[in-house]
């Protein structure tokens, strides 16, 4: 049967909620404008209030960003499921820029690493790095846990990521700008600078698929 209105729209909720989200912070995750999922954008604003749907682009960028799948995301709606736990390694950023913990593409070597439970159905090589300091606030904050995805697609503008360099240098930064041969990032932090690295300096980049928050 197909799912309502209602339902569609109570799934999204149910979501953000798994993720410690507001409907709006989940939209943030996505790459959309935060106010696409308000409550005030699911009816038109004519006399009628008639119901207004996500767009499948929508839903597609929230099951990406999320790693949620389309089947997880129809049993929220149906009201028969919950979305999947797995759990992912945690380090601690500080050990990001230490040799031997990482592989050249950006992978945790090694075992006996802490966990975390990520709610989503996250592919092999996904892990979670604890926040330490401040240069990430008020985005990130000492003490929560960002779960980094080095085997995704290329990151695009507008993405956050955490980058290593070649000199073991590791930033958390939002990409300003990208091309071939170098990569502009935006500081998190007004603080701190934004920095413009050549391709051949970085060591790897891995895209931020969620925060714990």
């Amino acid at each position: 049967m197909r799912p309502s209105h209602a339902q569609i729209w109570h799934a999204i909720d149910l979501l953000a909620a798994r993720f410690d989200m507001t409907a709006s912070a989940l939209a943030r995750l996505a790459g959309l404008d935060p106010t696409s999922f308000n409550r005030s954008k699911r009816v038109s604003n004519d006399a009628e209030a008639r119901p207004r749907w996500p767009s499948t682009e929508s839903l597609s960028k929230v099951l990406e960003a999320t790693g949620v799948s389309f089947a997880e995301f129809a049993a929220l709606a149906e009201g028969g499921g919950a979305v999947a736990m797995r759990g992912v390694p945690l380090l601690g950023f500080a050990q990001a820029g230490d040799d031997g913990f990482f592989d050249d593409a950006g992978f945790p070597v090694g075992q006996g690493w802490d966990e975390i439970d990520f709610p989503g159905l996250a592919r092999d090589g996904v892990y979670a790095l604890e926040i330490s300091g401040d240069s990430m606030a008020p985005v990130y904050r000492e003490g929560d846990r960002i779960v980094v995805d080095p085997a995704g697609p290329e990151p695009r503008r507008g993405d956050r990521v955490v980058v290593k360099t070649l000199a073991g240098e590791v930033l958390a930064k939002e990409v300003a700008r990208i091309s071939a041969r170098s990569i502009e990032l935006k500081s998190l932090n007004p603080d701190y600078p934004g920095r413009t690295l050549e391709r051949k300096d970085i060591a790897w980049i891995a895209r931020i698929l969620w925060a714990s928050q």
